[in-house]
């Protein structure tokens, strides 16, 4: 007896779809469905398992959906002191509070891809493919992640290599740790370390097991993203090109490209082609943030002295004879 073929499913499931058009994240979304949060042609969807092939007549609290935009990725540097997330009951400040100044108004509704803690800063990449968010944050991705840790205490570049075979700790599981000393005065040291795995306080629940105080933790990249010498609380977007290639390394990796009229198109090409400024507070200066590369002094353009035009050289014309002295030289 053959087993009959199934017929090839058209469409994806509502969650998957939902995601990619940046209402949240595949498990926000199942969660809202079951709240009851969601329709479609007025009927509430009480199962996540719904395939559909586009959003037409899908409404999230009675709003409709707009079709899913481009995928953008932004790298913000977070400040310590912030939450991840979106809403604090204890009232802290989030990133989004930062993040109000350091985006674009374009930038529409962002997520952020993996957390840091409340004390942690450094790279945090913000996106608004909820897809993607999923697909990078989940360990099976592999994509490292590397931190730089100032901390206390008594250790030895072995203990740190042995960390390569991965250890346990309090029952949970770590995987493979690539750690490094940096440099070390008296007890204090600074280490690398490069994790794929992104569990809950993987860092400090390590070194803490090997006897250090971790006073400072920086994540310094996430996969190919580095955070350069990006300031504190700023914001850049990384280039579209940058964004499609990335996301074809992913394991059934694919580009939201979303159809746009000439005059969009023509703006794109401007930015792209434009020097990138980053908002800064209300009333501070701006500063310049190249392609590659840090930023400059604010106040300074590209290609020479202040007030030069960018990518323009400053021309130079022979050199004026000095006045002279009569009589033998000394």
């Amino acid at each position: 007896m053959t087993t009959p073929e199934l017929a090839p499913r058209e469409g994806d499931r509502i969650a998957k779809l939902l995601a990619r058009a940046g209402i949240a994240s595949r498990r926000e979304v199942e969660r809202m469905i079951a709240d009851g949060r969601v329709k479609l042609d007025g009927v509430v969807l009480t199962t996540p398992a719904t395939v559909l092939k586009s959003l037409r007549g899908v409404t999230v609290d009675d709003q409709p959906v707009k079709a899913a935009e481009a995928t953008r990725l932004f790298l913000f540097h977070k400040p310590p002191g912030l939450l991840t997330a979106e809403h604090d009951p204890a009232g802290r400040p989030t990133i989004y509070s930062a993040l109000r100044n350091a985006l674009p108004e374009s930038a529409g509704r962002v997520m952020p891809i993996g957390r840091l803690d409340y004390n942690t800063e450094g790279l945090l990449l913000m996106t608004n493919d909820g897809a993607l968010k999923r697909t990078m944050e989940l360990p099976s991705s592999g994509i490292p992640r590397t931190y730089r840790a100032r901390t206390y205490g008594e250790v030895t570049q072995e203990q740190l290599e042995s960390l390569v075979e991965g250890i346990e700790v309090d029952g949970m599981r770590y995987g493979r740790i690539d750690a490094n000393m940096e440099r070390k005065t008296g007890r204090n040291q600074w280490i690398e370390l490069t994790i794929r795995e992104g569990k809950n306080r993987e860092i400090r629940r390590v070194l803490e097991h090997l006897g250090l105080e971790v006073s400072r933790l920086m994540r310094t990249s996430y996969g190919p993203f580095e955070l350069l010498d990006l300031p504190r609380g700023r914001a850049v977007e990384i280039r579209q090109v940058d964004v499609e290639k990335f996301i074809r390394t992913l394991p059934g990796g694919s580009v939201v490209t979303a159809a746009s009229s000439a005059p969009q198109q023509a703006r794109a090409r401007i930015s792209r082609a434009a020097p990138r400024y980053d908002a800064g507070a209300p009333g501070a200066a701006k500063a310049y943030v190249p392609r590659r590369g840090g930023p400059v002094k604010p106040g300074a353009k590209p290609g020479g002295k202040p007030g030069a035009k960018p990518g323009r050289a400053t021309p130079r014309g022979p050199r004026k004879p000095g006045p002279t002295k009569a009589g033998p030289r000394k």
